[in-house]
């Protein structure tokens, strides 16, 4: 019968047989349910087994890893943007950790993805932190407004290296992706994918920042992160699902890393990842111990949004 459902639902969304189009479901007492159709780029079946890039999706790991560092008393999230990236301008002592976790930097997002496209430039860390570097400030004054910024989680993926003393994908795996089993998950910034994963296109610009994006994964693996943040196996679960505040006291819809809202009269943690070649969407509904991974690969953000919606509200 969940089969026959989430046919539907699929179906509802818009999506044919022949869509390269995975769908993970976990429900309580259950184990997970995949669906997957279609092919990838070179002809290959798309799999659960199938590793791609996750784009923003990665902005979870990005922040778990920030508070198993600040449970460490290795990061302090009241620590401001200088201390850690000196070499940023004298703007940056108005910015705090607390702020590039939850989007109210105030930075403009500079490693935009038209804005590159444009300019035939793949997104790198580097690049990213030169174009800071250029800033005569943030936009808005830091604590005042929410603003998805991937360029500061771009800052934060630096600093908590800086933090660990060690690279982000060398900390994700001992401390991450290894205890939970998480065997084909990684964090990667080469030009070219993983081997054996799914192909990209050369001719648009690559995700290459670690922190807001970077990390390569499959739908099993997603769907054992999810997994491990219900249980909370890491012990920062609660962190993580902390919304946010402004300077003045507004609870944001935002944590660490994901989306605290409230669909269908359920308690939802999710976040999206998109990019030229995939859209992606990892959902928890927590009051009914359920969740799923949504991995299309196709820059078709409304059609994957609107799966996930449906598949929220038939739960």
């Amino acid at each position: 019968m969940v089969a026959q459902a989430l046919a539907a639902v699929i179906e509802q969304a818009g999506y044919g047989p022949d869509d390269p189009l995975v769908v993970g479901v976990r429900l309580p007492g259950t184990p997970v349910l995949y669906t997957a159709r279609g092919r990838t780029a070179t002809g290959e079946r798309f799999t659960p087994s199938t590793v791609v890039c996750t784009a923003s999706v990665s902005k979870q790991i990005t922040a778990a890893c920030a508070a198993l560092l600040v449970q460490s008393g290795r990061l302090d999230i009241e620590s401001t943007l200088a201390h850690w990236m000196p070499e940023l301008p004298a703007w940056a002592d108005s910015v705090r950790v607390s702020h590039l976790i939850h989007h109210t930097s105030g930075l403009p997002d500079v490693c935009d993805f038209y804005v590159l496209d444009r300019a035939g430039l793949d997104r790198t860390t580097e690049g990213t932190i030169e174009e800071l570097k250029r800033l005569g400030g943030p936009e808005r004054p830091p604590g005042t407004e929410f603003r998805y910024c991937n360029a500061g989680y771009v800052c934060l993926g630096v600093i908590l290296e800086r933090a660990a003393g060690c690279p982000l994908p060398d900390f994700a795996q001992e401390h991450v992706f290894g205890p939970l089993g998480m065997t084909d998950t990684q964090y990667w910034s080469q030009a070219a994918p993983p081997p054996g994963a799914a192909p990209v296109n050369p001719d648009r610009p690559l995700p290459l920042t670690l922190g807001d994006a970077g990390v390569w994964s499959t739908a099993v693996d997603l769907m054992r992160w999810n997994e491990a943040l219900e249980r909370d196996e890491l012990g920062v679960s609660g962190l993580l699902q902390t919304p946010g505040r402004l300077n003045d006291g507004s609870v944001l819809e935002y944590g660490w890393g994901m989306d605290v809202l409230t669909q269908a009269g359920h308690r939802v943690y999710r976040h999206g990842g998109v990019w030229t070649w995939l859209s992606a969407h990892l959902v928890r509904v927590d009051d009914l111990g359920a969740g799923f991974v949504v991995i299309s690969l196709e820059y078709d953000e409304e059609r994957s949004g609107r799966l996930a919606g449906l598949m929220i509200e038939s739960l």
